[in-house]
């Protein structure tokens, strides 16, 4: 849907900077609970800009670390409604085979997630499946759950869940400015708005949209965990330029999967936004309490989107977090706390 041509004013219980999936999700959740939200994208969409396009994107419950392993439960009952609500399927189960050197503390978080009944060894995944290769060293793990987010489908079927419980969605409108306040102004090249309470979840341009309200957040914005680069330059990239992740996917494919073919058919670019422990960013504005930001995922935050997105409403609304925040606080990075007060 493009933008109104014109300015002009309207006021809303809420206001979610970023039609991503994680803001998507957010603007999903505070319709839910009957709070009249505006969704604003600066892209006309649908567009592949961002994090959240694409044909699919992984899911599983194998994580190393406890937090994301607690939410994982949540997000798969969360995807299952809305696959409800949209009358759509999103989700493929296929399972999952997680394998890396013994010992290593990633694999070895990931083993207590699933449970040790889970490891496979040698024969075991030889047996289920021939096509794929353990070498020496190596142990590997069986995830029942995981699976194939369908992300085109996903983002489309939560923000017309979102409009149809009332939710306005404005696209093509870029933010400008950012006026904090018990009630906030936010202007972009379209219209002027106003809220008591704003979330921002702008993906790799989080940064820029609260730097002027005294953040400055840790966050890369990169290829997958590659070189920096400018959201605002990404298709600039030459088409002769190397692609350093492709040669290192398709290494992978003939060493492990020997009868595939290695080379890719199709190549899509997605942009990470990393913070420094690759952890979220989930919490308030250390000075302004009625923004909220959700940033740095990382790269591995679609498939929580719909957990993520209920945190952010919760922190938005002054409820009690369904899950803990506290490992996701704005604080754990003690210069941008400087920076901000």
């Amino acid at each position: 849907m493009a933008a109104p041509s014109q300015p002009h004013q309207a006021t809303y219980d809420a206001i979610v900077i970023g039609a991503g999936i994680q803001g998507s999700f957010a603007a999903y959740h505070l319709a839910q609970r009957h709070r009249d939200t505006l969704l604003l994208e600066q892209f006309l969409l649908p567009h592949s800009r961002g994090s959240s396009h694409g044909q699919s994107r992984i899911t599983r419950s194998a994580y190393s670390r406890a937090p994301y392993t607690c939410m994982m439960p949540d997000s798969f009952l969360l995807w299952q409604r809305l696959e409800a609500e949209a009358g759509t399927s999103l989700y493929r189960r296929t399972g999952l085979v997680v394998l890396g050197p013994v010992g290593n503390p990633e694999l070895e978080g990931c083993r207590r997630s699933l449970g040790a009944d889970q490891v496979l060894d040698a024969n075991v995944l030889a047996w289920r499946f021939p096509g794929l290769r353990l070498h020496a060293g190596e142990v590997a793990m069986w995830d029942s759950t995981g699976g194939v987010l369908f992300a085109d489908r996903a983002l489309r079927a939560v923000q017309d869940v979102f409009c149809r419980h009332g939710g306005t969605l404005q696209d093509g409108e870029k933010v400008l400015h950012i006026e904090p306040g018990a009630v906030l102004t936010v202007t972009t090249t379209a219209g002027v708005y106003q809220a008591p309470r704003l979330i921002i979840a702008a993906g790799a341009w989080t940064g820029a949209l609260v730097a002027p309200l005294g953040l400055r957040l840790p966050l890369q914005v990169c290829y997958h965990h590659g070189s920096p680069t400018d959201p605002e330059e990404r298709d600039q990239t030459s088409l002769g330029a190397p692609r350093p992740n492709v040669a290192l996917l398709s290494s992978f494919i003939s060493d492990y999967l020997p009868g595939l073919e290695p080379w890719p058919a199709v190549v899509e670019t997605c942009l990470y936004t990393n913070t420094p422990d690759e952890d979220f960013i989930l919490d308030r504005h250390p000075k302004f309490s009625n923004i909220v930001i959700g940033a740095g995922f990382s790269g591995h935050g679609f498939k929580l989107a719909p957990v993520v997105g209920k945190l952010l409403c919760e922190l938005s609304l002054g409820e009690e977090p369904s899950h803990s925040t506290a490992p996701f606080a704005i604080t754990r990075f003690p210069s941008v706390l400087q920076a901000a007060l």
